[in-house]
């Protein structure tokens, strides 16, 4: 475990950070008092550690029966309002150090941040971590989300947390967790959330961040402990260690202090701020909401509430010194890490910021002192905006934090952390249908701050009734500030999983991913198979076609020898890819918007919420249809910036497709996402396999979508040409190295994924990542191109001809053969007959050009006649040996001649 530290500490441009409530009057002579003396000279708390711990830490009293004190942070943005740089920088300064730990190992990392304190905490730290995904708990329920988790925070006013993926497999990886919370002190939330977590997804590492590191002497040892009891790593990154001294009944004392400041408010001869014990003056009374005590109902009885304006991007008019603003949220862009934010929406947001922040100067007038307020676990959204404001609009100053469910005793004292409070109803209720939603809420240092414009930022299930009443956070707020701003996300809701009315089989693993398994990146494809690359598969071929056309097995009981390219192979592959790459990219792009213009009509109402913010979800066709869905994956983030879920599964020929992999798709993602892939269609024979291996599936659909459709089988496609698509030339080295998918009853069960082999000795011959990136690179070159193929396609009858299958049939009888399951038409079939199979000849197109030259190059190698013919509807046709015997070829391997 690595030890905690105080290096690497963000700190503002000049190197210091402001102490306190933000008092620049303060800052400017030089004379600042530290935010936590008050409470230590009354009950006698001391922070042990170095100089640091006071900069980033002051002291308030709670009103939580279970702790008296609260470390308020001064650069978290929750109870003191800070520069929003200060704030996002030590999330980012803490992640860059969790990445510098991690190494290689941060690609496969989530981070999990915890609500509400932290969320905005955590999603900074993910900006440092950079291409890690992020995740936050919440205690807001919402339906139709399948819970993957929860835990309990034994110390906080609420503390229920639920863990809500969009995704539910973003928490089953076993890659790097990163918790991130805002202190770190007897580390049982943390704990009670690890053990939770790895019951359920056991992985090897687990990284604790946190702003500070407060655990006790008794409590030091206990990590350490922890790990050695689950059998993983647990680091800990922390900005500043030390601990708080409590000396003996400082809980009773402190309530006692708190119950005697709420007597003297009750009484009227004092209030929170303290006149009881002889400091501080009144900062206002419940009648306002400033200094109300938690027991205290929310202003009663009230006027009707005033009705919610409408949204409007340039509102003219004000309502008591309140605007409301139109921010241009960017469609489908999660509000927060509630259902999870990935590298993707980042780059979204980023892209969107510098917009939204202009479109809030122009409403905050001669504003010179601006107050960013977020909204209890919303504190990621206003942040950025924040951030943006700070960064782009000169002449202001900017500071940030948001409101929260925690009640805190308010003093008006220099020495105290919390110099004043608003109370007001809550104003999401609506998201808490069971009624636990209510309650009061509080915004803590912003009466008095000196503010002269507050930019309120909710999401849209707090925009509510609530928060425009009289009494209300936008009524409080107006009532001490000259001019509030309301800003709404709206609420991100994923499209429904349906996770809950479906049982996921319970034997199934998660996926396999890269590098473990496969050289892709671990977020290129989740690989639906079982790991059987420790066991011997593979027959010499001659041997295999004798025991397939026998009878005597199944051409997926076994593995081919995989074929090892001569470098002139290699060339010509290298060569023929430089050629046909923006050909390739171009059907990417194609297929790619094709899919995501027609996913809608998957759904029954395709002009709702539902259909519109629905995704698909690529299955590809293991191996040959996974090389195309990693490029659309690409395709669709290049283009839209959507990170769209991609994985291979297996279907067998007369076998059919892998059930327990289905099924597992379906618990973890709405059927109707589901959208299978594959690299280009023959005959149409997988066509017709997968239509009747998913017909026990009601809610799946069963159309392929494809790089090349020359035989006519499929309606969505890249182009109907046949032409040489480079990963059609080798195996396993430019599929990730895995091999073509087994199934085998000795070793694939009823509650068993079908099964593959990955080739770790074959790294040194892998073009898998030459060949994407390669394709890849051209996408800019194409995208006028795509966007006229797709309006041409989306216009077009593109009903299948099965015209491939009427030329097969007819090949079939022509050359006496009579099994169309020997006849493999197509560039990419007529390769992987020379490559796995005894071919018997070859019929090439007349003048088909280099598209056949690696085919006749393999064909040279094992002697196989290549046959000119006229009126081919492909470029051209492989021929599997019919009736075949091991006689029926010479000794090594390549063919007679037979009658």
């Amino acid at each position: 475990m690595s030890a905690p530290g105080a290096e690497g500490i963000a700190r503002p441009d000049d190197g210091h950070y402001r102490l306190g409530n933000d008092n620049e009057t303060a800052e400017e002579n030089g004379n600042v008092v530290w935010s936590g003396s008050w409470v230590a000279e009354r009950l006698g708390i001391e922070l042990v550690g170095g100089d640091e711990l006071r900069e980033l830490l002051g002291l308030a009293l709670r009103r939580n029966p279970k702790r008296a004190h609260l470390l308020v942070s001064n650069v978290l943005g929750k109870h003191v309002p800070q520069r929003p740089s200060v704030v996002h920088g030590a999330g980012v300064a803490l992640g860059e150090r969790v990445r510098d730990l991690l190494g290689d190992a941060a690609e496969q990392a989530v981070i999990l941040g915890y609500a509400e304190t932290a969320t905005g905490l955590g999603h900074s730290v993910a900006d440092g971590v950079e291409r890690a995904p992020y995740l936050h708990s919440t205690r807001r329920p919402v339906a139709g989300v399948a819970a993957a988790g929860g835990f309990e925070e034994a110390h906080s006013h609420a503390t229920s947390h639920l863990l809500l993926p969009e995704d539910p497999e973003l928490l089953a990886g076993d890659g790097p967790l990163v918790l991130v919370d805002d202190e770190f002190s007897t580390g049982n939330t943390v704990l009670n959330t690890v053990r939770a977590l790895h019951a359920r997804y056991p992985r090897r590492w687990y990284v604790i961040v946190a702003l500070v590191d407060m655990r006790s002497a008794a409590d030091q040892g206990r990590l350490a402990e922890f790990a050695q009891e689950i059998g993983a790593r647990v680091d800990l990154v922390a900005m500043a260690s030390g601990t708080v001294a409590l000396p003996e009944g400082v809980l009773a004392r402190g309530q006692a202090l708190v119950a005697e400041y709420d007597e003297a408010a009750a009484s009227g001869t004092g209030s929170e701020t303290g006149t009881a014990a002889g400091t501080g003056t009144a900062t206002g009374t419940a009648a306002t909401g400033v200094g109300a005590g938690v027991g205290a109902p929310s202003p009663s009885p009230q006027p009707p509430p005033l009705p919610t304006p409408a949204p409007t991007s340039r509102p003219d008019a004000t309502r008591n010194g309140i605007v409301r603003v139109s921010l241009g949220w960017p469609d489908g862009l999660p509000d927060g890490g509630r259902h999870g934010f990935t590298p993707a929406h980042r780059a979204r947001l980023e892209a969107a910021a510098p917009g939204m922040a202009d479109t809030l100067a122009q409403e905050l007038g001669d504003a010179r002192r601006v107050l960013v307020l977020g909204f209890e676990e919303l504190m990621y959204a206003p942040l950025r905006l924040a951030l943006e404001l700070e960064r782009s609009v000169t002449g202001i100053k900017v500071r940030y934090s948001t409101t929260t469910r925690s009640p805190v005793l308010a003093v008006d004292d220099p020495g105290y952390a919390i110099r004043s409070r608003l109370v007001f109803p809550a104003h999401d209720t609506a998201a808490f249908p069971a009624g636990e939603g209510t309650g009061d809420r509080y915004a803590y240092n912003v009466a008095g701050g000196g503010f002269d414009a507050v930019v309120a930022v909710v999401d849209s299930l707090a925009d509510s009734p609530e928060l425009h009443a009289p009494g209300g956070l936008l009524a409080q707020l107006a009532a001490h500030v000259p001019r509030v701003v309301l800003a709404v996300v709206p609420s991100y809701l994923p499209s429904p999983s349906h996770v809950a009315d479906r049982q996921e089989p319970s034997m199934l693993p998660a996926p396999l991913r890269g590098p473990a398994f496969s050289s892709y990146a671990a977020d290129d494809v989740g690989w639906l198979l079982q790991d059987l690359s420790d066991v011997e598969l593979e027959a010499p071929t001659e041997e295999r076609e004798e025991a397939i056309q026998s009878g005597g097995a199944h051409y997926a009981e076994s593995l081919p020898v995989e074929y090892q390219p001569s470098p002139e192979y290699q060339e010509l592959f290298r060569s023929a890819l430089g050629t046909s790459a923006a050909r390739i990219a171009r059907a990417v792009g194609t297929v790619t918007e094709t899919v995501l213009a027609e996913h809608p009509q998957r759904y029954d109402d395709p002009a709702s919420r539902e259909a519109t913010q629905a995704r698909p979800v690529l299955v590809s066709l293991a191996r040959a249809g996974t090389p195309v869905g990693v490029l659309m994956r690409r395709w669709a983030m290049h283009r839209h910036g959507l990170d769209l879920k991609h994985y291979a599964i297996s279907i067998v020929r007369g076998r059919g497709i892998d059930t327990n992999a289905v099924r597992w798709l379906a618990a973890h993602h709405n059927p109707a996402d589901i959208v299978f892939v594959d690299g280009w269609t023959g005959k149409g024979a997988i066509t017709r396999e997968l239509a009747d291996a998913l017909a026990e599936f009601d809610d799946i659909h069963p159309e392929i979508a494809v790089l090349a459709d020359p035989g006519g089988c499929v309606q969505t496609y890249g182009t109907r040409e046949d032409f040489l698509i480079p990963s059609a030339c080798l195996n396993s080295t430019v599929s990730g190295l895995i091999s073509r998918t087994v199934l085998r009853a000795d070793l694939v069960g009823p509650d068993d994924f079908h099964g593959a082999k990955h080739y770790r000795e074959l790294a040194d011959a892998d073009v898998s990542g030459y060949f994407l990136d390669t394709v890849a690179a051209r996408f800019g070159d194409v995208t006028d191109a795509v966007d006229t193929d797709v309006k041409e396609l989306l216009s077009t009858d593109r009903a299948p001809t099965w015209e491939g299958w009427a030329a097969v049939e007819r090949i079939s009888e022509e050359y006496g053969i009579h099994d169309v399951n020997l006849v493999k038409p197509g560039v990419g079939e007529t390769t992987r007959v020379l490559l796995r199979r005894v071919p018997w000849k070859i019929l090439a197109k007349r003048g088909a050009g280099t598209d056949l030259d690696h085919v006749r190059l393999l064909a040279e190698q094992r002697g196989v006649p290549v046959e000119e013919v006229d009126g081919l509807p492909y470029t051209c046709v492989g021929l599997i040996h019919p009736r075949y015997t091991r006689g029926a070829t010479g000794a090594d391997g390549t063919a007679v001649a037979t009658s």
